[in-house]
């Protein structure tokens, strides 16, 4: 049986199947255009990792713990943004319900899609490049239109390794006035700190999967300390993390 911290009780994966008749609320084709002109926020934002000898990516390295660990959104804060999915389904083209919660009083569910799964090289004037990463879309009911793509980079020429996130994304037409006025004074402080914790979850989490001792219990420990806001120790979010990095 799927482990409930990711499916949810059974009201959540109601809301999860649910998801499988919306479409998305925009058109991929305009993030072509976006600009900050036109409504547009974009995001983009990098985190050192711990580096590797030169060359393509090392087998239980860096740049493997972290693709390991950003296949099934543990990275993400739990204590903002929870994600429910169904992990038999591939990841690309998976559905996700999102709670996101405002202040650690306030939560909302939002549905997203999983766009495309990548794993490229890229030439760049800095040198070379091996990129794998994926994207998730908003979906209908979303208080955001866009996209949000989670990559691990490795720079072949010097070994170095970094976590990224590239988003571009506007705000929705929201009908519900209380959820319009709260999301237009909470979406920027709610942002940072989502983008922030993201940032340090990811390089504590990519140092401690490196260790071999004591991994399991260090990073039980780590997730549940390195959240913005005040986690249960019981949550079984920090359980999934553990299971997929152990």
């Amino acid at each position: 049986m799927a482990d409930d911290s990711v499916l949810g009780s059974p009201a959540v994966r109601r809301r999860l199947a649910s998801l499988s008749q919306r479409s998305l609320n925009f058109d991929p084709a305009v993030l072509r255009h976006a600009d900050p002109e036109n409504g547009w926020i974009i995001t983009d934002l990098c985190q050192t990792l711990p580096s590797e000898a030169p060359g393509m990516p090392v087998e239980g390295g860096s740049w493997d713990v972290a693709r390991a660990l950003m296949q099934g959104y543990e990275f993400a804060d739990p204590s903002i943004v929870r994600a429910y999915y169904d992990p038999a389904a591939p990841l690309e083209g998976r559905n996700m319900l999102l709670r996101l919660r405002a202040l650690g009083l306030f939560w909302l569910f939002v549905g997203v899609r999983v766009g495309e799964v990548y794993d490229r090289m890229r030439r760049t004037p800095s040198g070379d490049v091996r990129v794998w990463g994926w994207n998730y879309r908003t979906l209908d009911g979303h208080v955001e239109m866009g996209q949000m793509a989670w990559e691990v980079w490795k720079w072949l020429d010097s070994g170095a390794v970094e976590f990224r996130v590239h988003a571009v994304s506007r705000r929705a037409p929201i009908g519900n006035p209380i959820v319009r006025i709260g999301f237009h004074l909470l979406r920027e402080r709610e942002r940072g700190a989502f983008l922030q914790s993201t940032k340090r979850r990811m390089r504590a989490f990519t140092e401690l999967a490196l260790q071999d001792a004591g991994r399991g219990e260090s990073l039980r420990s780590a997730a549940v300390e390195l959240t913005a806001r005040r986690s249960r120790p019981s949550d079984r979010a920090h359980d999934e993390l553990t299971r997929r990095l152990s």
